[in-house]
């Protein structure tokens, strides 16, 4: 099975994660990919492949040099987008816009960087669900390493080990992580976009939930006796930053992200994420949610607003930099496989940041996707091949 079979197969296997859900993991569809996985491992020759019993994937391939790696790759992919069925195929791609369908398409107008993959097989869908590069193409690109390995015996390679999680998309995917079953001290998580990239600082990260509590009255009696839940929440939506969202941002900016509302004239229930890289504008944007809610609360009355905040990782900035060996191997190993590459900050998370603050460092690597959580997603077959690639070269320093 060469690698963009393998791809396709694994997309196939529908995996959104599901943040409402308090099971391990949290779909039991994760489970489903999970023990395909496991016994593909073991045909492949990994002996002491294991799926454990909230569905992480372990194995390892002994070494016949010095010293270990690990690879880590989530097999959940985001709940933002519809993950089934996944119509994928392959095109070539001359430049120009792609009709996925009759309503999408990805134009170069939007997405101008998709002319840089002119000449290149895309994978891409039907425009009705996403795709899952994010994050089976590293799962894909971990497997086909490890393939070689096995098929190559004498080929010069550290012990391999690798690890397929559950639930990253909703910030789970280290929650169980086992150590004793990972057979290195530090690893790398192949769940990046653009080919060549290689990113050792993320976003400080939390979730927040502010509750909204009104009071149903009659409206045909409700002067100075209502008190409208619903329009609590446009109350409150309209005091936070207008110009500190996803879509005005970029770089090391930090962001509010309101994922979810609900609301009627009785109550109200806001959902977001807060993220920045920089800790001290981190810990303000929460404390201004707190502060908005104080405030609020002394105009409308105590308990209208509440707000909990849940941390959910941190900029793992300060625990790759004792192992910045690790990056440099990493640039060595792209400019190895004839790959440019760039070291840029994650405007987002990985199981790489929690895995690096409990003792396991391991900043993230391309997978060569684009356009992640979206109907639009593609990865192109160079960049699938181009990349394993990379972790063989990898896994030989």
């Amino acid at each position: 099975m060469n690698i963009t079979e393998r791809f396709l197969k694994y997309v196939s296997f529908p995996t959104a994660s599901d943040e409402f859900s308090e099971t391990v993991p949290s779909t039991s569809k994760q489970r489903v990919l999970g023990e395909y996985l496991t016994e593909e491992l073991k045909s492949i020759g990994v002996t002491d492949a294991v799926m454990d019993e909230y569905g992480y994937v372990y194995g390892s391939i002994k070494g016949n040099i010095d010293g270990a790696v690990g690879f880590v790759a989530h097999m959940d992919t985001s709940p933002d987008a519809p993950d089934s069925p996944v119509k994928a195929s392959v095109v070539e791609y001359n430049g120009g816009d792609i009709a996925l369908s009759d309503e999408v398409s990805i134009t170069v107008k939007e997405f101008p960087f998709i002319e840089n993959y002119k000449g290149q097989r895309l994978i891409v869908t039907d425009g009705k669900t996403l795709l899952g590069a994010d994050d089976k193409a590293g799962v894909a690109e971990i497997m086909s390493m490890c393939e070689y390995f096995i098929n190559n015996p004498e080929a010069p390679h550290k012990t391999i080990a690798v690890c397929f999680t559950p639930d990253e998309e909703i910030g789970r995917g280290a929650d169980h992580f086992n150590y004793g079953l990972f057979a290195a001290k530090e690893a790398y998580t192949v769940d990046g976009g653009t080919l060549g990239e290689i990113e050792y600082e993320n976003f400080n990260a939390a979730s927040a939930r502010v509750d909204i509590n009104g009071v149903i009255i009659h409206p045909g009696s409700a002067k100075n006796k209502m008190k409208n839940a619903a329009l609590y929440v446009q109350e409150f939506m309209s005091m936070m930053p207008q110009n500190e969202i996803p879509a005005a941002t970029e770089g090391y900016e930090g962001f509010y992200h309101i994922h979810d509302i609900k609301a009627n004239e009785t109550e109200g229930e806001i959902r977001m994420i807060i993220r920045d890289h920089d800790r001290e504008k981190f810990e303000s944007k929460k404390q201004f949610l707190v502060n908005l809610v104080s405030y609020l609360n002394s105009v409308h009355g105590e308990d209208t607003f509440k707000v909990e905040i849940k941390d959910s990782y941190y900029n793992m900035k300060e625990k790759i930099e004792p192992f910045m060996y690790l990056i440099e191997n990493a640039k060595n190993a792209f400019s190895e496989a004839g790959v440019t590459p760039v070291t840029v900050p994650i405007r987002g998370g990985t199981d790489g940041a929690r895995l690096s603050y409990e003792g396991l460092p391991c900043p993230n690597l391309s997978t060569g996707g684009e356009n992640f959580h979206s109907v639009r997603e593609f990865i192109s077959v160079e960049s699938l091949e181009k990349m394993t690639e990379v972790l063989i070269r990898l896994a030989e320093k």
